[in-house]
């Protein structure tokens, strides 16, 4: 394979998310296959859920503002909550919004009203994590973007914390070149080191140990776990893109059709693997089939442009 551009790699994290995303959400409704291309043939159109719709909202707001403004940034999810509520959504952020609304908060302290206060540490903000990953991929200040990010639905400190090593893996994966040999445990102890909660740093320490065992997927499954929540999903999701680094769909594979929260795993580990391989690594009869793609394509090209 040839190296693919800064372009090509931020169109790949963006509809890699999405592609991913999609696929993974499908995958709930045919859990008897065993392979993400017997999943995806037949369908006319890979239709995504809040994970790039939010996604979506994130890379917008960073491209009108040209940095990250939290209450613009929850504006943002507001409106298009709005406009397509049916897309998926935890009870969290309607939550928000109407705390918001009512009482004229910010964005992070409604958040943090959120489970008598202590504010969720669910993957919803890791998994729309990618544009500010691409964004920022250069700033020695990604952590700290990539949790003002978060706090507006998720201000729990996990939850913080797995979003800003989600942005950190979309980063690094931008910075590799694909022709070169891919150093698994330098990407994961970059990570491991990264993190700042217990919570995240042990996961990825087992991550890790896990790696170093070479343990098979369904057992790595269980081990670093599937679940909604971050510390408990984003880890197998980044085990997906070390263990496949080199074919975008083996990837998603490992991340989605071994159970748990499908759509978000597949959104984690294909915005990996995207910003890795570049877009032509996606197989083009996906990305036809993924729908708003001229949207999702425009906006990664932006991105690309305003951090050239």
């Amino acid at each position: 394979m040839t190296k693919p551009t800064l372009e090509a790699k931020y169109l790949g994290a963006m509809l890699g998310s999405a592609v991913g995303d999609a696929v993974g959400e499908l995958a709930f409704h045919y859990p008897e296959r065993d392979k993400l291309s017997q999943v995806v043939e037949g369908v006319a159109e890979l239709r995504y859920t809040d994970d790039t719709a939010m996604a979506i909202g994130l890379a917008t707001s960073l491209v009108n503002k040209g940095y990250l403004d939290g209450q613009d940034l929850g504006e943002t999810f507001r409106r298009n909550f709005e406009r397509e509520p049916w897309r998926g959504y935890a009870t969290g952020p309607p939550t928000i919004f109407t705390m918001v609304r009512s009482l004229g908060i910010p964005y992070a302290q409604a958040a943090q009203n959120l489970f008598s206060g202590s504010g969720s540490f669910g993957n919803g903000a890791a998994m729309r994590i990618a544009p500010l990953g691409l964004f920022f991929h250069d700033s020695l200040q990604i952590y700290e973007h990539a949790c003002d990010s978060a706090e507006v639905t998720h201000s729990h400190p996990v939850g913080k914390d797995g979003a800003a090593l989600q942005a950190r893996a979309v980063a690094q994966a931008v910075k590799l070149d694909p022709q070169k040999e891919f150093l698994i445990n330098l990407f994961v102890r970059d990570l491991i080191d990264f993190s700042r909660t217990n919570e995240i740093r042990e996961k990825m320490e087992l991550l890790e140990e896990v790696l170093s065992e070479n343990v098979a997927p369904p057992l790595a499954a269980k081990q670093l776990g599937q679940s909604v929540a971050v510390q408990e999903s984003m880890p197998f999701a980044i085990y997906s893109f070390v263990r496949c680094p080199r074919s975008f769909e083996d990837c998603l594979d490992c991340a989605i059709m071994h159970g748990g929260d499908r759509d978000t795993l597949g959104a984690m580990a294909g915005a990996i693997s995207g910003a890795y391989l570049g877009v032509e690594a996606i197989p083009s009869r996906w990305r036809r089939k993924l729908e708003n793609r001229q949207t999702i394509e425009e906006l990664a090209l932006e991105l690309a442009e305003r951090t050239a």
